[in-house]
């Protein structure tokens, strides 16, 4: 994804510390300081600029949401999102996915939403894949016991190897679509990506894995 530069785009970050979590590793273990309440949190990693996370917040008032979203320059659209919204079950850190350990302890996350992940097609690239068997162990390290990761995407390779992944990891797959808007799934809260891809015609691929 080329990125526009926005050489604005920290200091309206800094700006808005209610929407963007300034030093999240402050809150490990104690979210309900930021929430205010002892709702699960689901987070979504590579939250883009912003759509999922919001109208799932709007559509779940009763979950916490956050988005990890690593570009300045993308995260400032889901912010914009957040201050027409005022929506007080969602929050944004502008951090790497890597790190996300250092923000959550263990139980801190109960749901983990993939939403067109970057590829990384290439096989040496396959470690940066956010289905590879490291990140799987870092979601899970921050999630209870039977936690959940939801995941979409346009792409097949990318499915058929999170699918892998997935099944050597011990992982339960419990639902698994190969053509999501044909299906009879509920409740569906499209990316802006998804939007896109759907309307040229593309297959949405989704499965939810859970941890044993």
């Amino acid at each position: 994804m080329r990125l526009r530069h926005k050489p604005w785009a920290k200091e309206k970050i800094e700006a808005y510390p209610q929407y963007i979590v300034p030093n999240p590793e402050d809150y490990r273990g104690n979210w309900k300081e930021v929430f205010h309440n002892d709702n699960p949190i689901y987070i979504e990693v590579g939250t883009g600029k912003g759509q999922f996370v919001t109208e799932m917040a709007k559509a779940h008032p009763d979950v916490n949401f956050i988005g990890v979203e690593l570009y300045e320059s993308v995260i400032v659209t889901a912010l914009d999102r957040l201050i027409e919204a005022e929506l007080p079950n969602v929050k944004l850190l502008n951090a790497d996915a890597r790190n996300l350990a250092q923000y959550f302890a263990k139980g801190d996350v109960s749901r983990v939403y993939l939403n067109f992940s970057d590829p990384w097609p290439k096989k040496r690239h396959d470690k940066r894949r956010l289905t590879y068997r490291t990140f799987l162990k870092l979601y899970e390290d921050i999630m209870p016991d039977g936690g959940e990761i939801h995941f979409k995407t346009d792409n097949q390779g990318l499915f058929e190897y999170s699918l892998q992944s997935f099944s050597a990891y011990g992982m339960l797959l419990t639902f698994l679509s190969l053509d999501l808007h044909k299906s009879d799934f509920e409740g569906n809260i499209m990316t802006e990506y998804e939007e896109k891809f759907s309307q040229k015609g593309q297959r949405i691929y989704r499965v939810e894995a859970k941890y044993r």
